[in-house]
């Protein structure tokens, strides 16, 4: 392993923290104010993940297979992959029936079903399998191009959090399930369902009701897509390319960032944390997850700890699988998500706050 200078530079902050923490603020604020980075985020995410593991000294052979396997382990690129050829050869007939449902159904009623449905089910279908079905609904669904970012945006938030509800649906609960499953918990397959669905499910609910809300009326238009209709076999290698590099930078960034979770997360009141975590808009919340979630842990504090997780993802690009997915093929640029997923998130993170903290009514009553 490389090791780094750490030179202390008062109050235990080291050049190492602050080198990271610049890292940190370039990949907060950096697809947002030049445009080169906005139009290859991929890469640009990259490039700061091996910054951010340079910075941090924690460069080994087991980092590197993990960040090369882990994007096709995990089944992420496989399934955007496959998904993606099966689309490709099967569009008109999604189409078809898209076209059908919107002729006898309201495209507002769509729109509630969508959202609650693929939040729901993303914790058995997974959250990847979720976010490609929701692209192919959108592309069918005659709404303009803002209605349909709206809508993308607030389904990825369900998506988010619904996944959690069972360790198939995403990293975060897989992990959290594995970090629990002995005493006191003894976690099972369906803990985290017990634990947050008096959560979860209200929040899926009310973000499709905000769906409707932000869903415009339908155009005379069938079928259209945000982006030309003309996806060839090498459009959807690309996409399943761009997925892995983004998927990799993220595990980088993660690692690199993990003297700072540890050094300064684990010690962070229950309160605090919750907003602290806003930071998983920006890196990889399976890496957070695996810092913060630990058995001694109360119940209320795991709760405040994976919900500020949870909700946060939503905000940006980067935040969460789904986000980058649909982005990516959408087509939707960093700041036109953030224009929506920023607001929605810090009503939704207020929300819960209050909630989780203040009010007798979930883990945290007794």
């Amino acid at each position: 392993m490389l090791q780094t200078a750490t030179v202390n530079l008062g109050y235990g902050i080291t050049a190492v923290d602050i080198g990271l923490g610049l890292v940190a603020l370039a990949v907060l604020i950096g697809p947002f104010t030049v445009k080169k980075i906005e139009h290859n985020l991929e890469a640009f995410l990259f490039v700061m993940g091996v910054l951010s593991v340079t910075i941090a000294g924690v460069w080994e052979m087991r980092l590197v297979e993990e960040a090369v396997m882990e994007p096709v382990v995990k089944g992420i690129v496989p399934a955007v992959l496959v998904a993606g050829m099966a689309f490709h050869y099967g569009r008109s007939r999604a189409q078809s029936a898209m076209s059908y449902v919107l002729d006898n159904v309201s495209i507002k009623a769509v729109a509630f079903v969508m959202i609650v449905g693929l939040g729901l089910v993303s914790s058995v279908i997974t959250a990847i399998i979720a976010a490609l079905l929701l692209v192919e609904l959108v592309n069918c669904m005659p709404l303009e191009r803002k209605d349909k970012i709206n809508l993308v945006i607030i389904t990825c938030f369900a998506i988010g959090l619904g996944a959690v509800l069972t360790p198939l649906g995403e990293p975060l609960s897989t992990i959290a399930i594995s970090k629990l499953q002995g005493p006191p918990y003894n976690a099972g397959f369906f803990f985290l369902f017990e634990k947050l669905a008096l959560y979860v499910i209200p929040g899926v609910l009310a973000l499709g009701v905000l769906g409707v809300l932000f869903t415009g009326k339908a155009t005379k238009q069938e079928c259209v897509t945000m982006v030309e209709d003309t996806e060839t076999l090498r459009d959807v290698g690309a996409r399943a390319a761009k997925v892995y590099v983004f998927v990799m930078a993220l595990l980088l960034l993660g690692a690199g960032m993990k003297i700072i979770i540890d050094k300064y997360f684990t010690a962070i009141p229950s309160e605090v944390l919750y907003w602290v975590n806003m930071l998983s808009a920006i890196l990889d919340n399976a890496t957070l997850t695996a810092a913060e979630i630990a058995p001694s842990l109360t119940i209320g504090q795991i709760t405040a700890a994976l919900m500020g997780l949870l909700i946060a993802g939503g905000m940006l690009v980067p935040g969460n699988i789904p986000n980058i997915i649909a982005a990516n093929k959408l087509g939707i640029t960093s700041k036109e998500w953030a224009r929506l997923g920023v607001p929605v998130g810090l009503v939704l993170m207020l929300v819960y706050f209050v909630w989780i903290f203040y009010i007798p009514f979930g883990p945290l009553a007794g």
